[in-house]
This record gives C-alpha cells, sequence and structure tokens, in this order.
C-alpha cells in the first residue's frame, strides 16, 4: 500500500445538518458529528441546521441558507464544512463552488478516522477499500479538494495524488484488494474450522462505538487493548481466552464499535469482521448507561446484529459504565441483562456467571470414578477438556475434570452421585 505523508493541519469546521421536521433528532446527530470531528482532529467551531421537507439536490441545504453559511464561516475563520449527511458528487461541487472552503460530509469523515485508526493488515486493507469505493463514484464533485496534498480529514489512507483518483486505476486496485480479503477471510474461517473442531465457545463483544468494550476485554482477560475515550478507539480484531466460574474456557472477541449511519462501503468492507459476531455461540451487547441516547444506541446495534444474521445467538445485555448512568436505579437485571462498570471491574462476577449459564453447552464439569481398565477414557478427556484434580484411590482414578460434549455420553456411566462419599 502507497502511504503519503501529510502535515498535520487543525482544521476549524462549521458543522450542517438538514432536519425535516421539529421532532428530528438533528441536534443529537451533530453532537455525535461533533466528536467524530474531533476524533478525526478537527476543531468546531460552529453549527447550522436547515430545516426542509427534503434535501436540496443541488446544495444540500438550499440557496437561500448558503449566503448565511458563507457569513457564518468568514465570521468564525471558518476552514470548512462538515455536512451531516452523505452528499452527492453535484452537492459536493457546488458547496465548494460557492463557499470557497472544504466540503466534507459525514461519510469521509468516518472513512479518515478509520484510515487513521486501523493498525492491521486487513483492517488497513478493509478501510482503504472503502475509501476507494466512496471516491470512486464522487470524483466529479470533489473538485479541488480531490488533488490537495495539504493534510486534513479526508487525506489519509490510499493518498489524494491524481493517479489514484483515476477511475480504472481505482477498479483495479479495488479488484486486488477485494482478492486479498477474500485470502484473508478463507484463513479466518479455517480459524473458525479450528474452533468449531475443538470445542472452543466464542463469546463476540459487541456495541455502540465507545461503549467501553476494549475496556471490558481489558478488564476481562489483561488484553492490552487501545482503550480510549473517543470513537473509534480501536477497528482490529482482539480475542482472548477467559475462563468461566464453571471451569469451561471462552474465546472473547472484540469487533468494531457501531454508529448510526455507519457507512455502506464500510459495512461492506468490514463484513468479514463483524461475521465474527454471527458464527459466534454467544452476544456480549455491551451498551453505555451513561449516554443519554442508550436506547437509540442499543437500536442500531441490534438491528445491525440482525442483518448478519445474528437472531438465533444467545444475547446478554452488558449494560456498562453504571457508575456514571443517569438513571442506575431504572437498570433491572435479569437473565440476559446485566449492570457493570468495566471501568471499575463492578458487577463482572455475575456477568461472568451470566455467560455461562447461557452459553450453549460445549462441555460439562463432571466428577468421575473412572476404573482402571478404562484409564483410556482420562487421556481422551485430557485432550479434549481439561482436569481440574486427579486422585488414585482402591477402585479406580477420581477426577474432577471438565469432559467436552462429545465424551458426555461415555462419562456418564462412571459419574459420581451427589450423596456418594
Amino acid at each position: 500500500m502507497t502511504v503519503y505523508e501529510t502535515d498535520e493541519i487543525i482544521e476549524r469546521v462549521i458543522l450542517v445538518g438538514v432536519a425535516f421536521d421539529t421532532d428530528d433528532d438533528t441536534e443529537r446527530s451533530l453532537d455525535e458529528l461533533g466528536e467524530l470531528a474531533k476524533t478525526a482532529g478537527a476543531q468546531t467551531v460552529g453549527r447550522m441546521i436547515q430545516t426542509r421537507d427534503n434535501f436540496h439536490p443541488a446544495t444540500y441545504i438550499g440557496k437561500g441558507k448558503i449566503e448565511e453559511l458563507r457569513l457564518m464561516i468568514d465570521e468564525l475563520d471558518a476552514t470548512g464544512i462538515i455536512c451531516d449527511d452523505e452528499l452527492s458528487p453535484a452537492q459536493f461541487k457546488n458547496l465548494e463552488d460557492e463557499l470557497g472552503v472544504k466540503v466534507m460530509d459525514r461519510t469521509m469523515v468516518i472513512l479518515d478516522i478509520f484510515a487513521a485508526r486501523a493498525t492491521s493488515s486487513e483492517g488497513k486493507i478493509q478501510v482503504e477499500m472503502a475509501q476507494l469505493k466512496y471516491r470512486s463514484i464522487r470524483l466529479a464533485g470533489f473538485g479541488t479538494s480531490m488533488s490537495r496534498l495539504g493534510g486534513g480529514i479526508g487525506t489519509r489512507g490510499p493518498g489524494e495524488k491524481k493517479i489514484e483518483t483515476d477511475r480504472r486505476l481505482i477498479r483495479d486496485r479495488i479488484s486486488k484488494l477485494s482478492a486479498d480479503l477474500k485470502d484473508m477471510k478463507e484463513h479466518r474461517d479455517v480459524q473458525r474450522s479450528k474452533r468449531a473442531k475443538t470445542s472452543t465457545s466464542v463469546a463476540a463483544i459487541v456495541g455502540y462505538t465507545n461503549a467501553g468494550k476494549s475496556t471490558l476485554l481489558n478488564k476481562l482477560t489483561d488484553a492490552g487493548v487501545l482503550s480510549e475515550n473517543k470513537l473509534f478507539a480501536t477497528l482490529d480484531i482482539t480475542s482472548r481466552s477467559l475462563e468461566l466460574p464453571d471451569g469451561r474456557s471462552v474465546m472473547l472477541i472484540d469487533t468494531v464499535g457501531l454508529i448510526r449511519r455507519l457507512p455502506h462501503n464500510l459495512v461492506e468492507a468490514f463484513k468479514s469482521t463483524l461475521e465474527e459476531a454471527a458464527s459466534a455461540d454467544i452476544i456480549l451487547n455491551v451498551q453505555d448507561l451513561s449516554s443519554p441516547e442508550q436506547e437509540e444506541q442499543a437500536e442500531v446495534t441490534r438491528k445491525l446484529l440482525s442483518e448478519l444474521g445474528c437472531d438465533g445467538i444467545p444475547q446478554i445485555n452488558v449494560m456498562n459504565k453504571v457508575d456514571a448512568a443517569l438513571n442506575p436505579d431504572t437498570v433491572f437485571e435479569d437473565s440476559l441483562t446485566v449492570a457493570i462498570s468495566a471501568k471499575h471491574h463492578q458487577g463482572f462476577e455475575r456477568l461472568l456467571k451470566c455467560i455461562a449459564e447461557n452459553l450453549p453447552e460445549t462441555a460439562k464439569r463432571m466428577k468421575l470414578l473412572i476404573p482402571y481398565d478404562k484409564t483410556s477414557l482420562i487421556g481422551k478427556i485430557r485432550l479434549e477438556g481439561k482436569i481440574f484434580s486427579e486422585e488414585y484411590i482402591e477402585n479406580g482414578t477420581l477426577i474432577d475434570a471438565l469432559v467436552d460434549k462429545k465424551l458426555i455420553s461415555q462419562a456418564e456411566q462412571y459419574k459420581i452421585k451427589a450423596d456418594t462419599p
């Protein structure tokens, strides 16, 4: 992958949104856009909301608001605007021509953050492919911004040289990246197959970006994953083994954070990564109780999980940040809902118990008395499962073991009853 060095530029931006009615959640959406801009390295200096029946096909906000926006740009010394929706090529070009500043949209900012945060080979490929698909249909709309090499939002990733924006070269590059991703997906499928053969259970950690997924993984397993109070702090998959109270082990897999209106190209590019959730035995849906938009964020997560085919997989609602919750007394815990504080290691005992109770049975903890002429069974149990203790007594070997489901039927006849001395 070709990487071009760019100077770091702190852009002063105005957030621009369109509301379709007075009850629209555009204000909250712009709050989130402001967090995205901050994460991308920009400074928000103002915002504007235009109420319309629909987007203006040529200028997004309409001619009347453009003059007002131009005056705001001059007054606030802004270097660009970020629109809260994905712009068409014509809207990009017309806005840039009218305003004379850099024009960005929500998708461009998210792609830029992903480009800056991806560290693994697969993550970088996924981001570059999403960027190229996004740019390939917007070459006409970028105007002078497509050839800008000075840095700032939209310049990270595959670069901005003219040769990189040629449609034919972009198609060739996308084709090559798709082939690379296919190879990586096949490798991941092999890993999944191996886990299935060894009866390794998988728990996928999913949730809205900044809900605390990486913090949870770190606290449970000492994974050492980057954990920041920023959107999309980590993009790359991390997996760590965790032992449950019943002796079973589960592979915890952290997935990419979700966000409302996650760009379609990114969903497609990260589909192989997100599919880790669809192949999991159980899903931990982490939610941020301190967010006023917790319910809306949870709905975004549920909708995408449904689209990925996760409806039949047990899901535990992990209500995180209970220590900072707006209304902690309204959190009702049940068999599939647990309130925790990942930061303060609060509620973990109940969380682990909840995972163990809802995880499909792949192994069973049993106390067995194996006759000495059947010791080969102990070898199989040791190979496929785990032996916690082993004692040789007069009529056989007494073991406390985690028995793989393939061996449970063989082991049942040697099971020690609860009232056996």
